[in-house]
């Protein structure tokens, strides 16, 4: 069974590992998806895995089609934990337990209690892996992000869109982050030339170089041919920069409700809101709870 498709929004060149990567995928087709789980039996019957945990790396030409299997791991690794934590299969637990004699079938699914293990999980929100970095304590390291890994750790959120898990991701990583923004690079002046060079350069900053690239005035298919990342995600990260500008334009006693459930919905967090609109967060939570926006929780869900 495949427990989870994840997507790295990083293009080819930048290790897995250092990669902001997405589960479920979200750009490949129906048929793109089909083709990489047929293969992927394929590569596990040939490698000649018969029970246990396995991952295949797919790169696919978005101009052509073409996909390339570029790596496969018989065994349980980083990415299988996440694919673990994402959906909630325990896969180490179910390997072990075919290890010695069961079948699928005979295992009961931990979350549901009633569809058995070899129901493919499906997941109706998104999960958002983003690396860790301190590049501050090697500073003689070269920063840019190669097919090496140098994360030191990584974040995982979760969100109803790509929009929400994405900025959830940004905040967890305790770098002084709120959400999607330019950070660090906010009072920095960069022209057009070195704005190209941060989008290029696969780089632990690259997120704060595609906030700047919306505040510039770059279009999505400029963003996207500089920096290799699919249309899809950075039309996205577009839409929040946009939202963030709309709010801007607006006041914690003027902004419409349904603007401020939109806000919450893509991500923005009560801290962002008051720096927007230069009030207490206190005030905004306050606002908020009086309209009916409420924070809410659930559980990890496999079907």
């Amino acid at each position: 069974v495949v427990i989870c498709s994840i997507e790295n929004f990083d293009p080819m060149g930048v290790h897995t590992g250092d990669s902001i990567t997405i589960a479920p995928a979200m750009t490949l087709s129906d048929k793109e998806y089909q083709l990489m789980r047929d293969a992927s039996f394929a590569c596990i019957r040939e490698i000649g895995v018969e029970t246990g945990g396995s991952n295949i790396q797919f790169a696919t030409c978005p101009k052509t089609g073409r996909m390339v299997v570029i790596e496969m791991n018989p065994r349980v690794s980083r990415s299988s934990a996440l694919a673990s934590k994402a959906t909630g299969f325990p896969i180490a637990r179910i390997a072990a337990k075919l290890a010695v004699g069961y079948a699928l079938d005979e295992l009961r699914n931990d979350v549901t209690r009633e569809t058995p293990a070899c129901f493919e999980p499906s997941i109706d929100y998104v999960v958002t892996k983003a690396p860790r970095f301190t590049f501050e304590k090697f500073p003689e390291t070269d920063s840019t992000l190669t097919s090496t890994m140098k994360s030191v750790g990584e974040v995982m959120s979760i969100g109803r869109t790509f929009r929400e898990s994405f900025q959830k991701a940004m905040r967890s990583l305790e770098i002084g982050l709120k959400g999607f923004e330019a950070g660090k690079l906010a009072e920095i002046e960069l022209d057009q030339s070195s704005l190209r060079a941060g989008l290029s350069r696969p780089s632990a900053e690259r997120p704060l170089y595609l906030h700047k690239a919306f505040s510039a005035g770059m279009e999505v298919e400029e963003v996207s041919n500089h920096s290799g990342i699919d249309p899809w995600f950075v039309e996205q990260l577009r839409g929040i920069h946009a939202m963030e500008a709309e709010l801007r334009g607006t006041s914690l006693s003027s902004v419409a409700v349904k603007d401020l459930r939109h806000a919450k919905e893509c991500g923005f967090s009560d801290r962002q809101l008051s720096d927007f609109w230069d009030v207490s967060p206190n005030i905004v939570r306050e606002r908020r709870i009086a309209e009916g926006i409420e924070t809410t929780f659930r559980l990890v869900d496999t079907c």
